[in-house]
């Protein structure tokens, strides 16, 4: 009878493999609320729950799957910037991380990932979501998986994803993981779940950044002190510090945070703003009596902040300034770790830090993880902020902080200081040093608290632009303290060729060159459209009555077999335009002003190629730029997203600077497009061709550029098709090695992503 039930029960977890019946359908029957899990009124919210804690959590007792392998399959719709579930397996020992399943959600899309259910399960548990929020569990679907149908999973997983597994055959990794597993001592099975793992382990920045700093591994003092005393040179740091009637406690643990600095080589420069309340004095005055390193200016009228940091700045006898506001704190290896940079950039004039904010209660959160050097996007938002180091005599040069800018002091300090200093005098720290206080009012809990900073903030670039390019014109940006730059176009508005390969696929053609036609307020351009031996009647058709009916339209025939480098190239022979435009035959823009704003940037002298944002036609984010090393050459940032999502750090909205964008759509000069070689026909016939053109770009001194003021639809690969058979893999797998020999450290180091971010996935999650 026991044997017949565990049959009935496996052979009804097969089914769930085979007709695709979820396990969960509503009403929810079988997984049951367990706790801080509310109902909603779906009508009210468009949710049907809501967390009301930081651990909500579902409980499944009855008509648990049978051991062995098995697939998560969940989406979740919900009001968060991220979600990730997590699903526990109790055999006995209640439920803990040890037997946990951690998986980040993609905004609408099924999200899956194996698992292996050991012996005596007892009970499944459901954590939906990592914090408090709305939330409607879509679909969930726990499945079997035959033992050779999961080992193949696991395999092509590792292959692709992991680092280490990259360069192996598929069939090869078995055979090694049980190799691994005999030299270890246990079973191949738990080894090769660790590696799969490491594929998943990833952390949503708003919601496991306390988990992911629990793992990570600090300097002993010790180590710190070696590393001090092998610096050839210690210069002295001044910690700037302008104070205004700040809360008592957290001042004391501002100034704490600076007395605990394993680098003891710094001064606190402090200037009392005329605060009223008198316990503020007696705080300073104690701690400036505790410590003869600390010097306190007293102003007998209240000047705000840009006045006090002046007065800070008038005490200043370090050779570099660090910013600190009065209620923020530094990490006690910020000083360390600004000296130890020092040690390796001795010219450097301008450093700064990645950040986190600080709960009301002390918790950390919300960390800022940011790329290098990165112009445009400081014109944009001020990414630099905390922590921000000054070499003294450049913040002296520049006259200090500047009354008029308070809200933006820091923004335009550091534009004006930028401005003076060369590209690799700017140099970036990848550690959070430096903890922003989020309390009631903090621009760092809501930038729309104080909406003087983002005017402060706007008369800061316009005054950075007005003296370099008078014509450009600086406006709001979409979310708070970010900013728009409208570059001026010449006088003499430049041609632009765009150049659309195609072969037969009458029925994308059309909608992407009549779009192009009809939708676009640029009026000096023409479309090449060049056809790689089409044999469809209407196709050929077509490309004959569009090229007679407008004059803006070339045909040039291509007859070779299919090399997306050599037919672009073979076009930019024939463009007329100064400005050529790589465009798939498969895109329709959606703005009318995208190839102004594309031409605007692409006629910036110090820029090369200039990428647009595409979205897939259900209104998730295909293209915002391309991250190096991302499934180990290059990917998409922000792949999947939600068109009006603001990204990472608002990313999505803001025109910055990137290494790679997208063949797609893109922008450069024709001239800069002959400098560099064109796009590679010998060995990137298909993929990546893109990349390496940015990447000699870049090589050539010249800085890539996205921007979301120029919006498309991209059907994605709908013409050529994908690759799905044996030869294709090859040529992608060989191109992918090309890559890889000819821009490894580039690769695996681009400066405009960030090293704690991962290189596994493409929503900016972290490492």
């Amino acid at each position: 009878m026991k044997r017949q039930q565990a049959l009935d029960k496996g052979l009804r977890w097969l089914a769930l493999g085979l007709n695709e019946t979820p396990l969960v359908c509503r009403p929810l029957e079988r997984l049951k609320p367990h706790r801080q899990l509310h109902r909603e009124d779906v009508t009210a919210t468009g949710f049907e729950w809501q967390a009301v804690g930081d651990d909500p959590q579902f409980l499944l007792t009855r008509g648990l799957p049978l051991p062995g392998w098995q697939m998560l399959e969940v989406a979740i719709a919900h009001d968060q910037p991220s979600v990730a579930v997590k699903l526990y397996l109790n055999t006995g020992q209640g439920f803990n991380d040890a037997q946990s399943v951690y998986l980040s959600l993609k905004s609408g899309r099924i999200c899956k990932r194996m698992f292996y259910v050991p012996k005596r399960l007892k009970a499944l548990r459901l954590d939906p979501m990592e914090g408090r929020g709305r939330f409607t569990l879509t679909y969930l679907r726990i499945a079997w998986l035959s033992p050779r149908f999961a080992r193949d999973r696991l395999a092509h997983r590792l292959v692709n994803m992991h680092y280490q597994w990259r360069n192996s055959a598929k069939n090869d990794v078995l055979p090694a993981l049980k190799r691994e597993a005999r030299q270890a001592g246990c079973h191949w099975r738990a080894l090769a779940l660790g590696y799969y793992e490491a594929t998943f382990e990833r952390y949503t920045a708003r919601h496991s950044y306390a988990e992911w700093l629990n793992k990570l591994r600090c300097l002993s003092s010790d180590q710190v002190k070696v590393s001090i005393d092998r610096l050839a040179h210690r210069p002295l740091i001044s910690v700037v510090v302008p104070v205004y009637n700040p809360r008592i406690a957290w001042l004391r643990e501002c100034l704490d945070s600076v007395l605990a600095q394993r680098y003891t080589h710094w001064q606190l420069c402090i200037a009392d703003d005329a605060s009223s309340d008198p316990e503020a004095h007696r705080v300073l005055a104690d701690y400036a009596r505790s410590d003869s390193r600390i010097r306190i200016a007293y102003r007998q009228k209240n000047g705000h902040i840009c006045a006090a940091s002046n007065s800070a700045l008038e005490l200043v006898e370090g050779e570099f300034i660090a910013l600190l506001d009065h209620d923020d704190c530094l990490s006690p290896y910020a000083l360390f770790h600004v000296a130890e940079t020092l040690q390796r950039h001795p010219d450097a004039g301008l450093l700064y830090s990645d950040e986190d904010k600080l709960s009301e209660s002390g918790k950390r959160f919300d960390p800022h993880f940011k790329p290098q050097w990165n112009p445009d996007l400081l014109l944009a938002q001020n990414y630099m902020a905390h922590l921000g180091v000054y070499r003294t005599e450049w913040v002296r040069a520049v006259g200090g902080f500047r009354e008029g800018f308070e809200g933006s002091q820091d923004h335009d300090l550091a534009l004006r200081v930028s401005g003076r200093l060369a590209a690799e005098q700017i140099v970036h720290i990848p550690r959070v040093l430096y903890h922003w206080r989020a309390g009631k009012g903090s621009t760092a809990l809501d930038s729309s608290e104080k909406d003087y900073t983002a005017q402060a903030g706007l008369a800061a670039v316009r005054d950075y632009l007005a003296s370099r390019v008078p014509a450009a014109e600086v406006s709001v940006g979409d979310y708070p303290n970010t900013y728009r730059v409208r570059w001026p176009l010449p006088e003499r508005l430049p041609l632009v060729s765009l150049l659309i390969p195609t072969r037969d696929g009458v029925d994308i053609l059309r909608p992407c060159v009549d779009a192009i036609l009809e939708h676009t307020r640029y009026p000096r351009f023409e479309v090449l459209i060049l056809d790689n031996q089409s044999r469809c009647n209407d196709t050929l058709d077509y490309m004959r009555d569009i090229s007679n009916r407008d004059q803006r339209v070339r045909i040039l025939r291509w007859d070779e077999p299919f090399n997306y480098s050599a037919i672009n190239n073979f076009g930019a022979l024939y463009a007329r335009g100064d400005i050529i435009g790589l465009v798939n035959n498969d895109i329709e823009p959606i703005n009318p002003d995208w190839l102004s704003e594309m031409v605007r940037q692409a006629c910036r002298p110090e820029i090369g190629c200039v990428g647009a944002k595409l979205y897939y036609p259900n209104d998730t984010i295909q293209h915002a730029g391309v991250i190096l090393g991302l499934g180990g050459v290059a990917g998409h940032s922000h792949k999947y997203f939600p068109r009006r999502h603001p990204g990472y750090f608002y990313r999505l909205h803001l025109a910055h600077n990137l290494s790679a964008v997208t063949g797609a759509c893109l922008l450069m000069r024709k001239a800069l497009f002959k400098e560099v070689g064109g796009l590679n026909e010998e060995h990137l016939a298909i993929a990546f061709n893109d990349v390496d053109l940015c990447l000699k770009v870049r090589e050539a001194g010249y800085r890539n550029l996205w921007t979301p003021y120029a919006e498309l639809y991209h059907h994605e690969s709908v013409s050529r098709g994908e690759d799905d058979n044996p030869a294709k893999r090859a040529r992608a797998r060989a191109e992918q090695d090309y890559m890889r020999r000819t821009w490894r450290d580039v690769l695996d180091h681009d400066p405009a992503y960030n090293p704690n971010l991962t290189l596994a996935h493409e929503d900016f999650s972290l490492r």
